[in-house]
């Protein structure tokens, strides 16, 4: 049985050109890098190196930014936590007090200043219930917009 590609002389030096055309073409892409394989090498080290120090910078800077933000929400929900435990205790005085009707009266708490709502029966009340709210730890200031009405 005779071979389908016959190692004809032209089809042997095609192989030695195209050999020869690729060797020539990977040694081209190294004339411009005169250094030796070790420096290559070293090189090649050392970027991985700062590439692996610029990440852990990064990671480091993100872990600082989250630990941020987590400290920045949990004051802001220890500062709802506190608005809503003030509001209970200016609450909790204004029923203790037989002239003002803690039902009546809205009491609202942000950043520590406590807003007083609804009716009262005299100026004095009024009065009373800002002094109440006053006296309660963590309030910052009263704002009372409470109105004399007989229905209070």
């Amino acid at each position: 049985m005779s071979d389908p590609t016959p190692n004809t002389p032209s089809r042997r030096l095609l192989g030695i050109l195209s050999a020869t055309v690729l060797a020539l073409g990977l040694a081209a892409c190294d004339k411009a890098d005169d250094r030796t394989v070790g420096q290559q090498l070293d090189s090649a080290v050392a970027k991985s190196g700062q590439v692996a120090s610029d990440a852990q910078r990064k990671m480091e800077a993100a872990a600082n930014e989250a630990s941020d933000a987590t400290r920045k929400a949990a004051e802001r929900a220890a500062a709802v936590m506190d608005d809503a435990g003030i509001t209970a205790k200016v609450s909790a005085g204004l029923a203790r007090d037989a002239e003002l009707s803690a039902v009546k009266i809205d009491v609202d708490t942000r950043n520590g200043i406590v807003t007083l709502n609804g009716p009262v029966k005299t100026k004095q009340a009024s009065e009373r219930a800002t002094q109440i709210a006053q006296g309660v730890q963590g309030v910052n200031s009263v704002v009372n917009q409470l109105t004399v009405s007989s229905a209070g």
